[in-house]
């Protein structure tokens, strides 16, 4: 498997934004202010949420997504076994397309760590 730089897909990210958060300030709040309520703890975990997040990027082939919620996944706890578990139902729901980003996403969780 070919190394994937999640850390360095993450910074690049965030500096093409930068100029856009700006430009585009109202619409990029209103999405900061969704997705910080929509991941806050509630009547289901913040990790549990994480692993949601996780799974429709897998099934949705974002590289970004698995290298943002992966390191979220790490700073809330998670276990590898808990990530591996969550994989084996993108799989399932997803196919083989699915298992080629949940080999992206076992790559990201031992890079990020």
């Amino acid at each position: 498997m070919s190394t994937f730089d999640h850390a360095n897909l993450m910074q690049g990210i965030n500096e093409c934004l930068t100029p856009f958060r700006k430009t585009q300030s109202e619409a990029m709040q209103g999405f900061g202010q969704l997705a910080r309520a929509s991941m806050a703890e509630g009547n289901i975990s913040a990790k549990n949420k994480e692993l949601i997040a996780l799974a429709i990027g897998i099934t949705q082939h974002c590289s970004g997504c698995i290298g943002f919620h992966v390191k979220a996944l790490r700073k809330l706890g998670c276990t590898r076994e808990e990530l591996e578990e969550m994989l084996t139902i993108c799989v399932y729901m997803g196919g083989g397309p699915a298992l080629m980003y949940s080999a992206e996403a076992l790559k990201a969780w031992d890079t990020l760590a």
